[in-house]
């Protein structure tokens, strides 16, 4: 199996629900480093897994969606702890959807499968790891 990783970040704001999370029940902020690993059995013609420019544009854009923005505010998060854990899978399921529609050109016609992994501290981080 072949992969491939592109890097990017952002930041959020929110606000978790639950005793378990401590002073995290209060707003507060994160930058989290997100790296996506684009898998595939085998090289295309090109000898690519994905065209890697193309791949960060579109990450940067599913990005752009989430970036300086409360999570809190966003109505499909609503009664969700947007965990680091859960946010990864977030970034996951919007990124298929934008191979599953062509974004990532012929090179994304071949990828079998993606793992999202979300930064949030030297110390810290979640991944989710899917099929396409």
């Amino acid at each position: 199996m072949y992969s491939l990783t592109v890097r990017d970040h952002m930041m959020i704001a929110h606000s978790f629900r639950g005793e378990i999370f401590g002073p995290a029940q209060a707003l507060h902020g994160a930058t989290y480093v997100v790296d996506v690993t684009f898998e595939r059995p085998e090289l295309d013609s090109d000898d690519l897994i994905v065209d890697i420019g193309l791949a960060s544009d579109v990450l940067k854009q599913v990005l752009a969606d989430l970036n300086m923005k409360n999570l809190d505010d966003i109505e499909e998060f609503r009664g969700r702890n947007t965990t680091t854990e859960f946010m990864a899978r977030q970034v996951f399921e919007r990124l298929a959807a934008a191979v599953r529609a062509g974004h990532l050109g012929s090179t994304g016609a071949g990828l079998t499968g993606m793992k999202v992994t979300l930064g949030e501290s030297h110390l810290a981080w979640a991944s989710f790891h899917g099929s396409l």
